[in-house]
């Protein structure tokens, strides 16, 4: 009844709530929908791979990188839009979504590996979860990037992959069983610190209008056929002890505008109200 009433914000919403622990579908909006639905991840990557590098000692999470703002990658405008700032360390990169920070996590992969640390997540197969409700799902588009730029735009989430809302809810809940299953390790502190504060006072901000404690993270991408936005966020409540992963698909909008129907679904889900 609460993801009913957060649809009426965004009818055309994909909306899923999954259980962290069973993997089951709790509640669903256009689940058949959600199953088809393929487009760019945006900013929704960045926690995944930040967390299995950082797991790896592959990057260190203290090193400081000024933001430049003005982004441009191939072609592609990326000029983060987060308040100016001293250098972000991993957490606060997190939080703000700092495009120049991550482009250089990017830079630190060599072609090839990129797809490997997004399979290990579960974002580029078939998850089962929408099988069980007698839909057929579609699974992810990924080019193996084979250079920087290419790594860095999907990395960044704006070409050479497109995904599905139940892979990118399948994928948050594989980080929600890391961090719990390595909660003082470094990696578990960095990345889950970085989407609770980017749901707390950040770029996902708008998740925690609802009084619920959150995690997320939002992403904003443009469609391969058209200049018009959509969004996402993906986020896992309660914020300390993640029971639910939630993911809202909005085919036109922001993450932002994603953000606020989460805060919606969670607000109704805490009071019990229809």
């Amino acid at each position: 009844m609460a993801v009913r009433h957060a649809a009426r914000m965004a009818p055309a919403a994909r909306i899923l709530v999954l259980d962290v622990g069973s993997n089951q579908l709790l509640a669903s909006y256009h689940a058949a929908e959600a199953a088809r639905t393929l487009a760019a991840p945006g900013s929704t990557l960045k926690p995944l791979v930040l967390y299995q590098l950082v797991a790896a000692s592959r990057w260190n999470p203290d090193r400081r990188i000024a933001c430049t703002r003005n982004l441009v990658i191939a072609g592609h405008a990326l000029a983060c839009s987060h308040p100016p700032s001293t250098p972000f360390n991993a957490r606060e990169a997190l939080a703000w979504s700092c495009n120049t920070y991550f482009a250089e996590v990017a830079r630190s992969l060599q072609p090839g590996e990129l797809g490997r640390l997004l399979r290990a997540t579960g974002l580029l197969g078939v998850t089962g979860i929408a099988a069980k409700t007698g839909v057929t799902e579609t699974t992810a588009e990924f080019r193996e990037p084979g250079n920087s730029d290419a790594i860095q735009l999907a990395l960044l989430g704006v070409e050479g992959i497109r995904i599905t809302p139940f892979e990118l809810a399948t994928a948050y809940r594989w980080l929600a069983l890391e961090i719990a299953a390595h909660p003082h390790s470094i990696a578990a502190e960095q990345v889950h610190s970085g989407i609770a504060d980017s749901a707390g006072f950040g770029m996902a901000s708008a998740a925690s209008f609802g009084g619920v404690s959150v995690a997320g993270k939002t992403g904003t991408a443009a469609g391969t056929a058209t200049s018009q936005t959509h969004g996402w966020f993906a986020g896992l409540a309660p914020a300390d002890d993640p029971r639910v992963v939630v993911v809202v698909y909005l085919p036109s909008g922001r993450g932002a505008d994603a953000a606020h129907v989460a805060a919606d679904l969670l607000a109704h889900t805490r009071e019990g109200r229809p």
